[in-house]
């Protein structure tokens, strides 16, 4: 069980520097309540504790980015996109870090799990790092409402029933394997295949990239 006492100091930073970040958009108390509800997810599941202020903090940005798309708050919104699998430790987070490296910030990606893992799956992050995209400070993490309904295109890769349907999003569903206990040369073949999916999704959101 997490103790929050010993992480209080670092949740008190994370949200000083979030209320910096988003000062022109929420309320303290708005910003406070997505924090510490982030920091009880991960601390819920985790099994290293030393980073929980850090993930908190990262994955708290995301949801009141969304929060903000959905309230109108974003002048110039951007086309976003949300990969859903199983455990948001392979399949998902590679098509993320396609997305984020060919997107080159034109457009937003997110990633969830409908039950997180405990962390990546490493046979992925080699496979990712031989293409020279880093997805090692990635981490998984869940979905929540306001995520789902801020995004444009839903991808969906494994999570069967357990995929949120929301009216008036576009719904993607790639059959791709599942690279959980495989090897790096076995996941090479589902990160390509990943690879040239990415690059026909943003071709399809007018994002034309030169992979």
């Amino acid at each position: 069980m997490v103790d929050i006492a010993e992480h209080r100091d670092a949740l008190d930073r994370a949200e000083q520097r979030l209320r910096v970040e988003f000062a022109t958009m929420f309320e303290p108390a708005t910003i406070h309540h997505f924090l510490h509800t982030s920091y009880a997810d991960f601390a819920a599941r985790a099994t290293v504790t030393l980073y929980l202020p850090l993930l908190a903090e990262r994955f708290a940005a995301q949801r009141l980015d969304a929060v903000a798309k959905i309230e109108g708050k974003v002048a110039r919104p951007r086309p976003t996109v949300l990969f859903l699998c199983t455990h948001n430790a392979g399949r998902s987070q590679m098509a993320l870090g396609y997305f984020e490296d060919l997107a080159l910030g034109r457009a937003v990606a997110w990633s969830g799990g409908s039950v997180p893992g405990g962390q990546l799956n490493p046979a992925a992050v080699a496979a990712m790092a031989e293409v020279g995209i880093d997805i090692s400070r990635e981490y998984p993490k869940p979905w929540t409402d306001e995520i789902i309904r801020a995004a444009d295109v839903i991808v969906t890769m494994g999570c069967g029933d357990t995929c949120p349907l929301v009216p008036g999003v576009r719904y993607e569903e790639w059959i791709i394997d599942d690279p959980a206990g495989l090897e790096v040369d076995q996941v090479r073949p589902i990160r390509d295949d990943i690879a040239r999916r990415v690059v026909t999704l943003l071709a399809d959101l007018g994002i034309p990239t030169t992979a």
